[in-house]
């Protein structure tokens, strides 16, 4: 059982975890950030080693590596559209009970990644890869011989290299020899700007072996990449420079930002024959460069690189002392330590990269998937821990953004016949959704927000959740609008007919009707709405409620819950999402504990366990939580499986380098361990707890 007898060391559980590397590994690299900005570093403590970390690269090879990008929530490019390519050039007619729909469906993922795109689906093509997020620059460091000659060098010819991450800090501290000389570089990130700072230190500084370059690409609007080096003639980089610092104002296409130096002594200078290659060269063995990169022309005055170091200190100090801490030390289990390890990698990687002004992308700000765009369905597994964890502030922001979009949510309803807004599944900053054959059909989305909100709700103070409330009151009642319309009426039964596509992806849009999962969230999200009209004063929703007391039951087969309620029932592959319907979603009148239990023995009988992805085995804990089976749920989010493994600096991957961090994987994990430090961990675990806020 878990104990709360004495209050838990929490600097003492973060700093066992500081993340140590000693040796170049293309899958590993170290961030620090803010939530809205992020600097990705190799071994060196900078972005020297673009090649050895190319994800493109890798692939061929048959190697996983990650980029060592620097991303923002701001930076975002849009390819020319000489074209002029809508939404709607990207729509399919679709037979429904209210007659045809058109869906925006047309596009091809796999033909797009192989270069094969047919003319039907050029439109969904550059839709759904534009916008971008952009990789605002990469800052590390170039080597030259005694000459002044560039000396192009591998990771393997620099000796003694070890780097740690100091987690309480977010610091980065990395120490290499190269030609026999030292070299350390401490570095560090703004909490609130997107501002990254370093302090290197070398005799190869002074005589100019060792240089700090700065180079930028153009954006790439593949799947995963994030770097165009090949386009130089379609952006622009143009150097002010000045005594202790420079300015680089960057151009490409429409999207202009600018990056602002300050350094303690040398020049920043243009490299021959590079247009977007600028090099700064120290005058002393030791020198300090903050960067500070901006979307605004007027950059404000930069810090320096101790006030930085100060600031992040503080602020990580700050997070890691705010809502929930476990502390899993007095258990004799072998597995705890790791359990332990993953859930404060995890707290930092998701502080670093899920916690801005709109909801990440799967894999944060570190690098790019579905060209950097964010997946509202995994909106839950990204952000839902801060609030059962108590920390609802670091969810509020990209609760805000639904705000920012509710007027084309409401548009796209109003297209298909609904009241209401429909939340997109796959969108960039704007909110406008991307072409999809699946996506354009998911519906789990839909409740999320409503979701989310109660959970902040929930871990907010009570003097402001009125506000909360207030604030939100249309989203809440134009979400729920939706949802009702939605659920279509049959023999006296609300049912989700199609067409729809579950969690579960691997169904048929034309024939999938009522999947077990969305039947109990659709309830769930109804009463939550319900619950914030009654706090704002206002009655039930009569409407709302005769859905809520006829939605059709989920199938049942053999005793168990099936996925959906039309052939083929169930697959055992993919996500066993069926599970979430009493996990993720709480107790419901449409879910039997009973018959959920056998389908969660049933799942871990027969499940197709390669094929899970890294939020899977959270939801086979939260259901095995709230099933009182504590046990099961310890041994699901440990299971080794190839999916469910998380590196030496805390990444969930999926995919090798086309998904090599999966920021779900973490945020999924940190909720099931709030479940269980609330529901219950084994008897036979001593685990400390506190602050956590107790799930619904």
């Amino acid at each position: 059982m878990s104990t709360n007898t004495r209050p838990i060391d929490r600097e003492a559980v973060v700093r066992r975890h500081n993340v140590a590397i000693t040796k170049p590994n293309a899958e590993h690299i170290l961030s620090v950030g803010n939530g809205d900005f992020a600097y990705s570093a190799d071994i060196t403590g900078m972005q020297t080693f673009t090649s050895f970390h190319d994800q493109s690269t890798a692939i061929r090879q048959g190697v996983t590596a990650v980029n060592t990008a620097t991303m923002s929530s701001w930076g975002w490019h849009e390819m020319p559209n000489p074209d002029g390519f809508v939404l709607d050039d990207a729509m399919s007619d679709h037979t429904t009970r209210r007659g045809v729909v058109r869906y925006p469906d047309r596009h091809d993922m796999e033909g797009a990644m192989r270069g094969q795109v047919s003319d039907e689906n050029r439109p969904g093509a550059w839709l759904n890869s534009n916008p971008q997020r952009l990789d605002l620059g990469r800052i590390g460091f170039t080597f030259r011989d005694p000459n002044g000659d560039l000396v192009d060098i591998e990771p393997g010819l620099l000796t003694n290299t070890e780097q740690e991450l100091d987690l309480w800090s977010g610091t980065i501290t990395s120490r290499f020899r190269y030609d026999g000389e030292p070299v350390t570089v401490l570095t560090v990130a703004a909490p609130d700007t997107s501002t990254v700072a370093f302090n290197v230190s070398s005799p190869l500084l002074a005589d100019g072996r060792l240089r700090i370059a700065l180079r930028f690409p153009y954006a790439h609007p593949g799947f995963f990449q994030t770097s165009d080096w090949d386009n130089p003639e379609r952006h622009t980089s143009t150097l002010a420079a000045s005594h202790h610092a420079a300015t680089i104002a960057r151009e490409l296409d429409s999207t202009r930002y600018t990056v602002e130096l300050g350094f303690t002594n040398g020049m920043v200078r243009t490299v021959a024959n590079d247009t977007h290659t600028f090099e700064l060269v120290a005058e002393s063995d030791q020198i300090e460069l903050v960067a500070h990169f901006s979307e605004k022309a007027a950059v404000p005055q930069l810090s320096s690189f101790d006030t930085v170091l100060n600031a992040s200190g503080k602020s990580w100090e700050r997070f890691w002392c705010s809502g929930a801490a476990v502390d899993f030390s007095g258990t004799m289990d072998t597995r705890a330590q790791e359990l332990e390890r993953r859930v404060i990698l995890s707290q930092y990687l998701t502080a670093v990269n899920s916690t801005g002004v709109m909801p990440p992308a799967e894999t944060g700000l570190i690098t790019n998937s579905w060209s950097g765009k964010s997946h509202l369905e995994m909106h839950f597994w990204h952000a839902a821990h801060f609030a059962t964890w108590g920390r609802p502030e670091l969810l509020l922001p990209s609760l805000h953004w639904y705000l920012s979009i509710l007027d084309r949510a409401k548009t796209t309803a109003t297209s298909q016949g609904y009241p209401g807004a429909r939340w997109p599944k796959q969108v960039g900053p704007d909110g406008r959704e991307s072409p999809d054959p699946i996506g354009s059909f998911l519906v789990w989305q839909q409740p999320h927000v409503l979701y989310l909100l109660e959970l902040a709700w929930q871990a907010s103070a009570p003097e402001a959740r009125s506000a909360l409330v207030l604030e939100f009151a249309e989203l809440v009642d134009e979400t729920a609008a939706f949802m009702a319309a939605f659920a279509e009426e049959r023999d006296g039964q609300f049912h989700l007919l199609a067409p729809i596509m579950p969690a579960q992806e691997f169904y048929d849009v034309t024939t999938t009707e009522d999947p077990t999962y969305e039947l109990a969230y659709w309830w769930w999200g109804l009463e939550i709405a319900q619950l914030w009209r009654e706090r704002s004063g206002s009655d039930r929703h009569t409407t709302w409620s005769t859905v809520q007391d006829n939605l059709a039951p989920p199938h049942v087969e053999d005793g168990r819950y099936t996925a959906i309620a039309t052939e083929p029932y169930l697959r055992r592959d993919d996500h066993p999402a069926l599970l979430a319907a009493l996990g993720v979603v709480p107790p419901t009148p449409l879910i039997d504990p009973a018959i959920m239990t056998s389908t969660l023995t049933n799942v871990l009988e027969t499940w197709d366990w390669p094929s899970a992805w890294g939020w899977d085995f959270p939801v086979i804990a939260m259901t095995a939580s709230r099933l009182g089976k504590a046990d099961i749920a310890i041994d699901a989010l440990l299971r080794d499986e190839i999916k469910n493994r998380f590196t030496v600096v805390g990444h969930n991957s999926q995919m090798g380098s086309i998904l090599p961090i999966y920021l779900p994987g973490n945020g999924s994990l940190l909720a099931a361990v709030s479940m269980l430090a609330t529901n219950g961990f084994p008897d036979s675990w001593d685990v400390q707890t506190e602050g956590f806020t107790p799930w619904p």
